[in-house]
């Protein structure tokens, strides 16, 4: 498997200090992409290069300069990974034009991709040996390193816990909760909120769980699908003992009713809150009822190990 924490920092250095590793925007002098492009910059993200057909040699903030294509721009620079800001009706052609390229983390903002594009998207990512995280996510950091995606910086700190979420706005608040609980975190990664994502949840523990840093997790899913249950069945099949805790978006919502996501609808007991922390619980997995919670429950599990 393609490791996303050697991607994202690289190795560590004669001080013991990780590299803050390259990173290309697709659609840098786009109202959007240029807007997280400065705040990803501001963070400390290595953006490296933009790419902006049409618009090559030029630069942005008269310091990163932009290229035509992604592959001149990992040509100069070295990058893996990149991060797409182009809207929904070009992210097919801007992850094959990055992914034929080399990269090898393709971080995909834009949300309303056909679901089409995107599994045609994910069978060259596996093919390439790559990841795909989202579309439709809010990116993913490693606080106080590398931030790439849209997230704001303040609810992250650095420290030992990963929070793997399906939400965005849930994962600004779990983590700020855990921050201020004095719980940091290793890493955090947006799914996306898509029926259909380059990196399901499933996925994403198992980047991360053999991470000797890491002390405990947070997992934020959602009603909707079985990601959750799958994952719940996973964690107990390899016994992963490292303190893991839930919270499931949507417990109260009326069945059968899509809710926000488009990842988000029950029919019958499938996809139900219920279904999942019934699941979760087999796997020793406390399930929050509300976010503020979470950083509680968390220091309980650690409290006990």
């Amino acid at each position: 498997m393609t490791d996303i924490y050697e991607i994202l920092r690289g190795e560590k250095d004669t001080n013991g200090n990780y590299q803050n590793q390259p990173v290309v925007v697709q659609g840098i002098t786009g109202k959007y992409g240029s807007v997280h492009t400065k705040l990803m910059m501001e963070y400390g993200t290595n953006i490296a290069a933009g790419v902006t057909p049409g618009k090559g040699g030029q630069k942005f903030e008269d310091s990163v300069p932009i290229y035509n294509t992604v592959k001149e721009a990992i040509d100069v620079c070295g990058a893996q990974i990149a991060i797409i800001f182009v809207p929904a009706k070009f992210f097919l052609s801007a992850a094959k034009e990055a992914l034929d390229a080399g990269i090898k983390l393709l971080v995909a903002i834009p949300e309303h991709v056909p679901i089409r594009d995107t599994m045609e998207v994910i069978e060259l990512v596996k093919q390439k040996g790559a990841i795909m995280v989202g579309p439709n996510t809010p990116g993913v950091i490693i606080p106080g390193l590398i931030k790439v995606g849209i997230m704001p910086a303040s609810p992250f700190s650095t420290g030992k816990i990963a929070v793997l979420s399906k939400s965005g706005t849930l994962l600004y608040e779990i983590s700020n909760n855990l921050t201020s609980a004095g719980f940091g975190q290793n890493i955090t990664i947006g799914i996306g909120g898509d029926p259909i994502n380059g990196t399901r949840m499933i996925d994403a523990f198992n980047m991360v769980k053999d991470e000797p840093e890491l002390e405990g997790m947070v997992i934020v899913g959602e009603i909707g699908g079985e990601a959750e249950e799958v994952l719940a069945q996973h964690i107990i099949d390899i016994g992963f003992k490292k303190p893991i805790v839930g919270y499931i978006a949507g417990r109260r919502a009326p069945k059968e009713k899509r809710m926000g996501h488009a990842g988000a609808i029950v029919m019958g007991t499938y996809g139900s809150a219920e279904s999942k922390i019934s699941m979760f619980a087999k796997a020793n997995i406390p399930v929050a009822k509300r976010p503020g919670e979470v950083a509680i429950l968390l220091a309980g599990k650690m409290n006990s190990q």
